[in-house]
C-alpha cells in the first residue's frame, strides 16, 4: 500500500553517521542502549510523521513518500538533503572576554550559546575562541534503517498521536471524546504545570484542525481531584479544667484571753 502525501504514519528508525557508524538518533530502546544516547527517563516509541510536511529530514521525507506500508528500508541520505554542507563562514573567532564570567571555564568541545546562536568550541588561544556554528552533522553522509509500522486512519488514532507529538504524557492518561464536530480533551493533573502549556495547546489545536477536518471546535478540560491524603481535622477540643481551686473554709481562730 503506497503512502500518500499528507498521510500520518508511525515509524521506527535508527540513524547513523555512515563513516563512523555512530548512532545519533533512534526510536528503538535496544539500539539506544548500544550507543551513548541511552536515557532511562526517555520513553522510546515509534515516531509520528506526516509525509511531505517537513517533520523529518528532506531526504528521509522523499524516501517515505515513495515507500509502502510495512517496508523496512536501509537508505543513505547525502548532506545536501540532511544537515547541509559545511560553511566556513559559520566558523568565527570570538574574543574570550565576550563570554563574561564563564570565559575562563570554556574549553574545546563545549557547546555554547552566544549572539542568539548555538555553536561548538573548536579551540581557544591568544584570548580568542573559535566557535563553529555549523550543525555538528553538517557535511556528513547519513544512513537510516526505517520500519514503516502503520498508517493512521481513524480520527481517534490521529488525535491521540498528534497530542503525544507535542505533549509528552502517557497516552493512557489522556481522555479523548468526539461529540459530532466537537473534540473534548481531558488532560492529567501532572500536565498542568508544564512550561508553556498554553503554547503547546495552541500548537496541538492547529495540528488537529489540519489533519482531522471534521472537527469544528476543541475543548481542553483540566479536572482537579480532591486529595485522599488530606490532613485530618482534630475533633477533640482541649479539656477544660472543671476542678476549681479549693477555698479554705476554716477561718483563722481568735485567741481568747
Amino acid at each position: 500500500m503506497t503512502i500518500e502525501k499528507g498521510s500520518l504514519i508511525l515509524i521506527d528508525y535508527t540513524a547513523k553517521v555512515k563513516d563512523s557508524d555512530e548512532i545519533f538518533e533512534t526510536t528503538v530502546e535496544e539500539n539506544a542502549k548500544k550507543s551513548n544516547l541511552y536515557d532511562p527517563s526517555i520513553k522510546y516509541e515509534p515516531r509520528l510523521v506526516s509525509i511531505g510536511e517537513g517533520w523529518v529530514l528532506k531526504g528521509l521525507d522523499e524516501i517515505l513518500s515513495a515507500a509502502n506500508l510495512s517496508d523496512n528500508l536501509n537508505v543513505e541520505i547525502p548532506p545536501d538533503k540532511a544537515f547541509g554542507m559545511r560553511d566556513t563562514n559559520k566558523v568565527r573567532m570570538i574574543p574570550q572576554r565576550k563570554f563574561g564570567d564563564k570565559a575562563d571555564e570554556i574549553k574545546a568541545g563545549d557547546v555554547v550559546d552566544i549572539d542568539d546562536r548555538r555553536g561548538l568550541v573548536r579551540f581557544i588561544g591568544s584570548g580568542r575562541v573559535q566557535v563553529d556554528f555549523n550543525h555538528r552533522l553538517a557535511g556528513k553522509m547519513l544512513s537510516y534503517n526505517v520500519n514503516i509500522l502503520k498508517i493512521l486512519k481513524t480520527d481517534d488514532e490521529k488525535a491521540s498521536s498528534l497530542l503525544r507529538r507535542r505533549l509528552l504524557v502517557d497516552k493512557d492518561k489522556i481522555s479523548i471524546e468526539f461529540n459530532k464536530s466537537e473534540l473534548s480533551i481531558t488532560l492529567p493533573e501532572e500536565s498542568f504545570l508544564i512550561d508553556g502549556l498554553q503554547v503547546i495547546k495552541k500548537a496541538i489545536t492547529g495540528d488537529l484542525f489540519k489533519f482531522i477536518t471534521s472537527i469544528e471546535s476543541i475543548k481542553f478540560l483540566e479536572i482537579y481531584s480532591k486529595s485522599k491524603s488530606e490532613p485530618k481535622v482534630q475533633k477533640d477540643e482541649p479539656k477544660v479544667q472543671k476542678d476549681e481551686p479549693k477555698v479554705q473554709k476554716d477561718e483563722p481562730k481568735v485567741q481568747k484571753k
